[in-house]
């Protein structure tokens, strides 16, 4: 549930194939640094922080720019081809839009990272909801504690 009880929006699968028309649609050129940036997207899975896919464009272009990948990324945002979030340490990470809107869990003492889904968050964001009145964006949701190796470790 996302908004005061009501049920999540659900997450339309990326068509790649309708970026270049819908980028122009924006009034954006179709650059070769925008082309690279969504080839280097359609291969990736998962979560990628800006820097990386920076890295991964200048593996196909070195003249990539930054600001454009960046640029690039809140426009596809706005498209609702990618999400953004930011790790137990506060960076910025991309996500290739995944099957369904998750939030986030991190152990403060080994690093790992899990999804969590809106079916595991839902009584977390209802009781929010509730009490705050308060719209909970679960893709923005990261919770740090330790995972269960980890507590286990520390007897």
């Amino acid at each position: 549930m996302t908004e005061f009880g009501s049920p999540p929006t659900p997450v339309v699968p990326v068509a790649w194939s309708t970026v270049r028309d819908r980028l122009r649609a924006r009034g954006l050129r179709w650059t070769p640094q925008r082309r690279t940036l969504i080839e280097v997207l359609s291969r990736t899975d998962g979560h990628v922080t800006g820097s990386e896919l920076v890295d991964r464009c200048r593996d196909v272009d070195p003249a990539t720019i930054p600001s454009t990948v960046y640029r690039t990324l809140d426009v596809l945002e706005e498209l609702g081809l990618v999400s953004h979030s930011h790790a137990a340490d506060g960076r910025e990470e991309f996500h290739v839009m995944p099957n369904g809107e998750h939030g986030h869990l991190h152990c403060i003492d080994c690093g790992e990272t899990w999804e969590i889904d809106a079916g595991e968050a839902a009584s977390l964001v209802a009781a929010v909801s509730e009490a705050r009145q308060f719209r909970v964006e679960l893709s923005h949701l990261s919770i740090a504690g330790r995972c269960s190796r980890c507590v286990a470790a520390q007897g």
